[in-house]
């Protein structure tokens, strides 16, 4: 009897963003469908695909790093071929053949739905080959994925690139300008994420408040989530990346009116010295920012914001900072990302004078997180006692679940830690016992993807210890 051909395994490793992921999931999908044997042990996959990110230095460090690994078990004879995608070959093309000897392919952002051909074509090939598209102007489908996430949460793109010219940005060189995908597009892929058991979907984009600009659609966001929120099935629908210019009346109304569109916005205001905001290319000014964090607040007083910062940008001066310190310490924001200016080659902010020292830069970042730490710290204090709504999104061998109320995006902020009194069901009577309307009862704990009620009894660091009521 003839003897079963094995299948080729494909490890995968996917670093960067959530529009990054998606691209990855949906890779993983072409790769199943293909035939392939996805395997979760990359160090011994016949071939090992590494989807990039290269947004800043550490970033690309981290892409460099996965690659050599991939490549140094190549070496060892444990991997076959090592494949490369994403935003670092977008940006760095066939150079990277040159960076880390050993590499079989890289892929370009446009050649994402041909990763199936692409490894076939690689196996069979001896010379390294590069399969790039240095426009990438597609608008993705990105129905069909293999789901890195929890299936009960998913991301859904609904645009691609960008137009903004933000001097220390890298995005528009990597994912070409600013495409709406159309609303059917969107639309039939969050039914599908849903129709799979989604409850969450996280809406994502380079600048969410752009959509539909391209298309001639006013309001279009407002207008894309008002359907959104038609889909039964789905209860929460968070907005991520809104630019703070592009967040209007009409865009607060329908998030305040809404039942399914939950309270919490991400936006990225990056500083609010208004000089250093010209320098960085942003249309804002401070006043500008004071007045619509106010506005959110008066519309929605249970409002979550999170914001991004970024210290040390070149020009900086001392009182910039302080004022940025300030502006931190008035608007109280419930989470808050920060990172180190850095000198991306190829953006205006790389050549601009008056970098700032690397220690000046790390000693601001630190000041500042320990600022917005005291301030997230009293905002969990001042929760104990009242009640939340959570998502489960796992549960441990030892019965520990966590989960995420309304303002807690997954991944990035911090999580409910849940101690679970269970869902109770009846027990089943002994043997000859009349069953009973009502009697011992057994506790079953939350699964993840449920909603559950509880309240907050303490707080750890910056997660909050609910109990389940």
């Amino acid at each position: 009897m003839p003897r079963k051909k094995q299948k080729i395994t494909v490890g995968f490793i996917a670093l960067g963003c959530p529009k990054n992921m998606v691209d990855s999931e949906r890779m993983l999908a072409e790769i199943a469908e293909a035939g392939f044997l996805i395997t979760a042990e990359p160090d011994t996959a016949d071939v090992v695909v590494v989807n990039t990110c290269c947004f800043i230095a550490p970033a690309k460090a981290e892409s460099l790093e996965a690659i050599r690994g991939a490549v140094n078990r190549k070496l060892s004879g444990a991997v076959k071929k090592v494949i490369v995608a994403g935003c670092l070959p977008e940006r760095a093309g066939r150079q990277l053949f040159n960076q880390v000897d050993g590499i079989d392919a890289v892929i370009g952002l446009g050649q994402r739905d041909n990763i199936a051909g692409i490894i076939k074509k690689t196996l069979s090939c001896g010379q390294p080959t590069a399969y790039l598209d240095r426009s990438p102007q597609t608008i993705h489908d990105d129905r069909t994925r293999l789901l890195i996430t929890p299936g009960h949460w998913a991301y859904l793109r609904i645009s691609e690139g960008c137009n903004h010219r933000c001097s220390f940005c890298t995005i528009p060189a990597i994912r070409g300008r600013f495409r709406s995908k159309p609303r059917k597009l969107v639309l039939a892929e969050a039914g599908e994420l849903v129709s799979a058991g989604t409850v969450e979907l996280n809406i994502i984009a380079q600048d969410t408040t752009h959509y539909g600009r391209d298309l001639k659609i006013k309001t279009g966001l407002a207008g894309l989530v008002s359907e959104l929120e038609k889909i039964a099935g789905l209860s929460w629908i968070r907005l991520m990346y809104l630019y703070p210019a592009g967040i209007d009346d009409k865009l607060i109304e329908t998030i305040a009116e809404s039942e399914k569109i939950v309270r919490y916005l991400d936006i990225p205001i990056q500083h609010v010295n208004n000089k250093i905001l010209k320098a960085m290319r942003r249309p804002d000014t401070k006043d500008q920012l004071q007045r619509l964090i106010e506005k959110l607040r008066c519309a929605m007083p249970d409002i979550v914001m999170r914001t991004t910062l970024i210290v040390g940008f070149p020009g900086e001066s001392s009182q910039q900072f302080v004022e940025l310190l300030e502006f931190v310490k008035w608007a109280e924001f419930d989470a808050l990302g920060c990172f180190k200016f850095y000198a991306e080659s190829g953006t205006a902010a790389a050549q601009m004078p008056g970098q700032v020292p690397e220690n000046v830069k790390q000693q601001r970042l630190e000041e500042l997180m320990l600022t917005q730490q005291k301030i997230a710290f009293a905002k969990n204090k001042n929760r104990i006692g009242s009640k939340l709504t959570c998502l489960v999104d796992s549960v441990d061998s030892n019965r520990l679940s966590k989960g995420r109320f309304y303002g807690q995006a997954p991944d990035i902020d911090s999580v409910c830690i849940i101690k679970s009194r269970g869902l109770r069901r009846k027990a089943s009577p002994p043997e000859g016992v009349p069953k009973r309307t009502s009697g011992p009862t057994e506790k079953r704990s939350a699964k993840p993807g449920e909603f559950i009620n509880t309240k907050v009894v303490g707080t750890k660091g910056y997660d909050l210890l609910v109990e389940q009521i």
